[in-house]
């Protein structure tokens, strides 16, 4: 994912690529020539599930995507918050449903978003009702869910696995 720091939040001089000595050795980062701020760009750890509803597998689209891509429920953790509580609360306000199990399914690297996923199986329960960030949602079967090569979609194929289905992966078109 691109940087778009420019400039030191601290004292608005623009940061520079320096290279200092850290614990792992040398290593260079934006960092601010006047104060030493350095801009560490580690990855943001991103919640996600596979949601389980009424005996499928609850996709949404995004709002803001183009085309039909339909995908997992995911967000960002508020601060004080468990990663459990998070998904919870993201099922909650995207799709209205109540989660009465969640499970654990793993962490993902999802490195062109320079993001960090962390994955749940979700069961839940209530009348769909999307958030205005989401445009359309769609049930399907295990069976015929097809993953992503990326973060989410690894995620759906342990899940997928899981139940006994051997995932099928679509295929991105190059960038």
């Amino acid at each position: 994912m691109q940087n778009n720091f420019q400039y030191c939040p601290c004292c608005a001089t623009p940061l520079q690529l320096i290279a200092q000595m850290e614990d792992g050795g040398e290593k260079q980062r934006l960092r601010c020539p006047a104060c030493n701020w350095t801009h560490w760009n580690n990855p943001t750890p991103v919640l996600a599930a596979v949601i389980e509803y009424e005996g499928k597998v609850l996709l949404a689209r995004n709002a803001a995507w183009p085309g039909r891509m339909f995908a997992l429920i995911t967000g960002f953790m508020e601060a004080g918050e468990t990663p459990e509580a998070g998904i919870a609360r993201e099922i909650k306000e995207e799709t209205n449903l109540d989660t009465s199990e969640l499970n654990l399914l793993g962490v993902w690297d999802f490195q062109r978003m320079n993001q960090i996923i962390i994955a749940y199986h979700a069961v839940a329960h209530g009348t769909v009702s999307l958030s205005p960030e989401l445009a359309e949602y769609q049930l399907y079967a295990p069976q015929d869910v097809k993953c992503w090569p990326a973060g989410t979609g690894f995620a759906m194929a342990q899940w997928l696995r899981s139940r006994g289905h051997e995932p099928q992966f679509i295929e991105f078109p190059k960038r």
